[in-house]
């Protein structure tokens, strides 16, 4: 008797299941051929909401987004205040000075900004990275006057208590001694002060150090927030269930008194001359694995090889089944996971790949990630490679815009680099048109393994005599802040 399906676990035949009628049956044993895999239509065409603006009489840009599904609404103001911004004597104060917006503002202290948010249903959060500061609340719809009453007190009237400064300042200072423990988060610190130096508006930790935390005072963050939080260097993109009449009506009546003022450049800097390639070692006695950053300066976001680029990490490193991975975690077993990204900056950023990785294993982790690192570049990629890379792209864009959170960080992108508005509409199209040849040029240009940038986090006593053998450099010596030791 012939089987033609499971159902449950248990096998379905079609003389015993009495309960299947002939049409479903017949129906079932045609579905139950596993020697072809099933032959899937071509994915529907991408059809994205368009990105409508307009701008305040103050200068503010307001980019609107329609999402009429559900009755959500993001809401995120941008402004160009950023880590690159930092002084050179002040690391971390823009990413302080944007934690301090929700504690306090207009007439609210920091836990009546919190049981205002709770209350409303909205998700407050104010950050900074190098290129920039974000404050952004995710509301329903029935709340977004409140929401936005809230966030336009955290943007426009933050009160920088002195009593707020100083317990942020103590909650910022035990971080830093915590990550100190943390060899991730040493090599994510040492790794672009190696990389950028610190002359570089990257080069210098996010989070400050120390020092800076230790000196930080309320009128340091006053100044840098006068400075830098002005509508001229700011832009508020709404993603949900609005329109562009109602969002600019909205805004402008708690955004329009924004006052005018002139924001100074953003920090103009060359890539530091690529160095020959070493090794910089970064003890951590005891650690159970070594922690490795592979790589060198990259190209800005605004490049046009990007589309490329993309294919190109892929293969390498941006996806559980690329080519790091499988090497490193599947078929060594040396780490849970092994990556590669190029950074996303105004600026040139960083082309990096990256393991947590067994420590007796660390020289012949290094083998295999410089292995892949090469073969990118010298063999070309065969044409079903290139081609699962590009549906990998492609068929995961869609979802990224299922949700007005997810719409918001594509979109913010965007106005960040100043990028198209119709960037998203042609992407798939310039992913689909890259070729074999397009991967091997931008690797061969954007990744050098002559003057990679080796940073090993780990337990010395345990892996230096296999590193020196590997002899792909130099070993230099560098404390968990990325600086020479002497």
């Amino acid at each position: 008797m012939k089987t033609v399906g499971r159902l449950g676990g248990w096998p379905v035949r079609c003389a015993a299941a009495a309960f299947l009628t002939a049409y479903a049956c017949n129906r079932l044993a045609a579905q139950v051929d596993r020697t072809k895999p099933p032959t899937l239509p071509p994915p529907p065409a991408l059809k994205l909401p368009v990105i409508q603006t307009a701008t305040l009489e103050n200068g503010l840009t307001l980019a609107v987004v329609e999402m009429h599904k559900v009755p959500v609404v993001d809401v995120q103001v941008m402004v160009d205040a950023g880590a690159a911004r930092d002084l050179a004597d002040a690391p971390g104060l823009a990413t302080f000075t944007a934690a301090m917006l929700q504690q306090g503002a207009g007439t609210r202290g920091a836990l009546e900004v919190a049981d205002e948010a709770a209350f409303l249903g909205a998700e407050l959060n104010t950050t900074a990275s190098f290129d920039g500061a974000v404050a952004s609340v995710h509301v329903p719809k029935r709340r977004l006057d409140g929401a936005l009453d809230l966030l336009a007190d955290v943007v426009l009237r933050p009160a920088f208590s002195d009593s707020e400064v100083a317990r942020q300042r103590e909650l910022r200072g035990a971080q830093l001694v915590q990550q100190r423990d943390e060899p991730v988060a040493v090599a994510n610190i040492a790794f672009p002060a190696i990389v950028f130096g610190a002359a570089h508006p990257y080069g210098h930790p996010l989070n400050g150090t120390d020092a800076a935390t230790a000196a930080l005072a309320r009128q340091r963050v006053v100044d840098f927030y006068r400075t830098y939080y002005r509508p001229a260097g700011a832009r508020i993109l709404i993603v949900g269930d609005v329109n562009l009449a109602e969002a600019r009506r909205l805004v402008a009546a708690r955004f329009g008194g924004w006052e005018r003022g002139d924001v100074p450049v953003f920090p103009a800097a060359a890539a530091p001359a690529p160095a020959a390639r070493a090794v910089y070692l970064i003890d951590k006695p005891g650690a159970a694995q070594s922690v490795i950053r592979i790589g060198h300066v990259g190209p800005p976001r605004t490049t046009p090889d990007w589309y490329a680029l993309d294919v190109l990490n892929t293969i390498l490193g941006g996806a559980f089944t690329s080519r790091l991975n499988q090497n490193l975690r599947e078929t060594h077993g040396y780490t849970y996971g092994a990556f590669s990204q190029f950074a996303a900056r105004r600026l040139s950023g960083a082309f990096v790949a990256l393991a947590s990785v067994v420590t007796a294993k660390t020289d012949s982790s290094l083998i295999e990630f410089l292995k892949e690192l090469r073969r990118i570049r010298d063999e070309p990629v065969p044409a079903a490679e290139l081609a699962k890379a590009k549906a990998y792209v492609t068929l995961g864009l869609p979802g990224e815009f299922e949700t007005t959170s997810g719409a918001a960080a594509r979109f913010r992108e965007l106005l960040a680099f100043g990028l198209p508005l119709d960037y998203y509409d042609h992407y798939i199209e310039r992913i689909n048109a890259v070729t074999a040849d397009d991967v091997q040029r931008v690797a061969r240009r954007y990744i050098d393994p002559d003057h990679f940038d080796i940073v090993v986090v780990g337990d010395r006593s345990q892996i230096e005599t296999g590193i020196k053998a590997l002899n792909e450099g130099p070993i230099m010596y560098r404390d968990v802040w990325g600086q020479e030791i002497k």
